[in-house]
């Protein structure tokens, strides 16, 4: 039975994909920090659950320490390492900043040391389209430059990337880098725009639209995601012989077994559709506070997911009005309204 090390277990992604993983038949070792940046409830009704099945354990601790990272590492020895954990939003990067640096980039270089010590199998990390920031030729490509980023939270994103390169490189690690778009779904983030649209609906008080609703995103349903990182396990990459191996669609760098991975629907929805379909299956009208585009916001997101497609054979294909029907009604039953 294979073995893998999942940080952020507790959070959205994480839960989501222990439970793949999971069901599959690996033995998973999950790292959370419970930190509180939302409801700490929901983080640990999730491990409630993943804690059912005897192939799942689960350790407590922040990524900043490496001595108790690095002590489940070394006693659970695991084949493969998904780093998904983080200090996640956007928005929150304006306000409390160091947060950012400590778990972004102090607990990135603790998990890419405990994988280098290993020698696993496959080192994957999660990134963010974020990183794309300023860059308006879309679709966005993994091959793109992103040297523009727009958030702090962007930043540190885009500072990991180049960190698994360098490690990649020096120690022959095998790594994979995936850039998320906009996920959403059951058991979602408190602080994330589904979530408070669906809350404020179902409880007739104003919602926050910014750029009064002109915006676009590549919405991706959770189970799509969580299935695309799992067969992304399978194909760890490999150092090249020569750059005329690289395929012309591929990230893979022509210097370290590195790769960069979109994972996202493509398919460019505008945020005023999004609302219409969770006003549909809530059967209300949202009260909308129409507002300005928010500092260090970009107003279109959508990706490019040919090389997801070539190396796994699976494109995210759940529709949006599905996606955000399965989330009001799991918001329903979890909060009995």
């Amino acid at each position: 039975m294979k073995k893998i090390l999942v940080t952020g277990t507790a959070g959205f992604v994480g839960y989501h994909l222990a439970d793949l993983l999971l069901s599959e038949g690996f033995s998973v070792v999950g790292y959370d920090g419970m930190t509180d940046y939302y409801d700490v409830r929901i983080k640990e009704r999730r491990h409630q659950m993943l804690l059912q099945n005897q192939h799942f354990l689960a350790e407590e601790g922040l990524l900043e320490d490496f001595e108790k990272l690095r002590s489940l590492a070394m006693a659970e020895e695991p084949d493969v390492i998904v780093h998904l954990a983080a200090q996640a939003g956007v928005r929150y990067s304006l306000e409390n900043p160091r947060a950012y640096i400590d778990a972004n980039l102090v607990g990135t270089f603790n998990v890419m040391e405990c994988a280098r010590e290993l020698g696993v199998e496959h080192l994957l990390m999660a990134s963010t389209s974020s990183v794309y920031g300023a860059n308006e030729e879309m679709p966005f490509d993994e091959r793109q430059k992103c040297d523009t980023p727009l958030t702090l939270y962007a930043a540190t994103k885009k500072a990991n990337e180049a960190m698994a390169h360098s490690y990649a490189h020096l120690w022959d690690l095998p790594t994979t880098m995936f850039r998320f778009f906009t996920v959403y779904g059951p058991w979602g983030r408190p602080d994330m725009a589904l979530f408070k649209f669906t809350k404020g609906i179902i409880e007739g008080t104003p919602i926050d639209v910014y750029n009064r609703g002109e915006m676009y995103r590549d919405f991706t349903y959770v189970s799509d995601l969580v299935r695309a990182i799992r067969l992304l396990i399978d194909v760890p990459p490999q150092r090249p012989e020569n750059a005329e191996d690289i395929a012309e669609f591929d990230s893979l760098s022509q210097a370290a077994p590195f790769r960069v991975v979109n994972i996202g629907n493509s398919e460019k929805v505008k945020l005023t559709d999004y609302i219409a379909a969770i006003e549909e299956s809530v059967g209300k009208s949202a009260i909308r506070n129409d507002m300005g585009m928010q500092t260090g916001d970009v107003p279109a997101t959508w990706a490019h997911t040919t090389l997801l497609q070539e190396l796994t054979g699976y494109r995210p294909e759940t529709g949006y009005r599905e996606g955000v029907a399965k989330f009001v009604s799991w918001y329903r039953d979890y909060y009995q309204v």
